[in-house]
Order: C-alpha cells, then structure tokens, then sequence
C-alpha cells in the first residue's frame, strides 16, 4: 500500500496543499527492495546539495533514511521511493524567507511488469536550473503530453542547437561499438548514469550528441532509479535494435552494483 508522509506524520491535506500551490522544492526518486537501495548515498547527495541550493539550508542525512525506513513495506517487495524536500510555511510573496525545509516521503508499486522499448521525439526545450531536481516539471510533462499525442512514449531533449541533452525524466546514453557516449551539454546528471557509468568496464566519452547524427551510433538507452536500463527503439525517424547484445551488457552491470542499506 502506498504511504505518504511529511516528517514522519500521516501527511495532511494543509501542509500538502502548501506544494501543489508553490511548487518550490526538490527531490530524489529511488528503488528499495528488502531496506537497500543502489546509488543511496548519491541520493542523499543529491538532496543535501538541492537543499542548499534552493533553501540555503542544511540536510540531516541521518534524518532522510530514518524517514526513508519508515515507509519500506514489512514484506521487503520492491517500491518507488520519492523523497520531496519543502517548506510548507514558505509564501508566495516571501521565498526569500528563512526556510525550514519539510521531507514529503511517498511510495508507490514497482511496476509489474518491465517496461518495453521506448520510442521517442526531440523536442527543444531546457529546464530552469537544470542541475537541480526540482518539482517544477509542467515543461518535461507538457513535451511527454506532446510525444504521446503524435504517437511517441515520450520526449528527448535538445539544446537550441539541436544536440541531446536528456531525457523527460532520464537520462540517455548512445553505444558505438564498445564505447558509451553520453550526451554532453545542460541538463540533469542522473544517480543511475553515475552507477552505469561507474560500472562499465569499456571506454565511454561525455560528448555533444547532435540530435541529427544518431544513425552512426548501434543502440540507444533511458536510465532511471525506476527501471534502470531501458532500450530506445527510436529517436525521431532513427531506428535501433532494442535487442542488441551490448545492452544487457550494461543491464548486468548495472544489476552487479551492490545496493546500500536504508
């Protein structure tokens, strides 16, 4: 059963009420199966940073994974954890207030089923303060609308110049030959390309990706905390094989890096 709480209470609809009306804050997505999670310490890194970034405050790590223990299923099964930092006092008329930052803890179901190949369109657009992960996601939901209704899973973004930057909520990598290349240029560097790129034994580059150039590489592929390695079957018109071997090359990988305890 899904759980939502904001410090360690049943969250109430004031204090929720006070996210969906300002829509300031930031936060972290994860997988946690049996009190682990991989990439955890990333995560709290993340969340550390953003806090700072957007409130000029610090973060308990200690606080997060308590918060984070606290809604782990009994059972041990597989759960989307976010982790929502915000500070439901702040105004509209005041965000340069002194800011005491909540934690807004949720979870939701692993997906029963693993998801199949996306196919997606570029769509040029940049998030504001990209670095960050912020709540502020009608742009990436209004281009994923967009992708859809042309007949798309989802959008791929692009700089003005035309060169990959990220995905709606992922991030992106190419494979040529035995090399991965991820796209070089603003956007937001995920935990799980951190991990990949950590684990992969063969030479990868972070270089532009002109979005109108991708025939000359042999596979594409999404990565998230939520599914980890997800072959792209297509980007635009540009096919690939969602089957190429080299991709379970990299969900091995990934599946080998050990997870942490909660």
């Amino acid at each position: 059963m899904a759980e939502i709480e904001i410090d360690g209470t049943p969250a109430d609809p004031a204090r929720l009420a006070a996210l969906g009306l300002l829509n300031y804050g930031h936060f972290t997505t994860m997988r946690a199966e049996a009190g682990r999670v991989r990439g955890l310490g990333l995560h709290l890194d993340r969340l550390v940073r953003d806090c700072r970034t957007l409130f000029g405050a610090d973060l308990d790590r200690a606080a997060v994974r308590e918060r984070i223990r606290a809604v782990l299923p009994a059972d041990d099964g597989p759960v989307i954890v976010r982790v929502t930092c915000y500070d439901p006092a702040l105004g509209l008329e005041r965000p340069a207030a002194p800011a005491v930052p909540a934690l807004l803890v949720t979870t939701r179901p692993v997906a029963a089923a693993e998801p199949g190949p996306l196919r997606v369109r570029t769509a040029v657009y940049r998030r504001e303060l990209p670095e960050v992960k912020h709540v502020g996601l009608f742009g990436l939901v209004h281009h994923r609308r967009l992708a859809q209704l042309a007949g798309f899973d989802d959008a791929l973004l692009t700089d003005e110049d035309g060169r990959v930057t990220e995905g709606a909520t992922w991030n992106i990598g190419f494979l040529a030959g035995e090399r991965l290349v991820w796209p070089e240029g603003p956007g937001l560097r995920g935990v799980t390309e951190a991990l990949l790129a950590g684990a992969y034994g063969g030479p990868q580059s972070r270089e532009p990706v002109p979005a109108d150039a991708l025939a000359a590489f042999d596979a594409a592929f999404a990565v998230n905390a939520g599914v980890g390695v997800r072959p792209i079957a297509a980007v635009d018109g540009t096919a690939f094989d969602p089957a190429h071997p080299r991709l379970a090359e990299l969900r091995a990988a990934y599946q080998g890096v050990a997870a942490e305890t909660v």
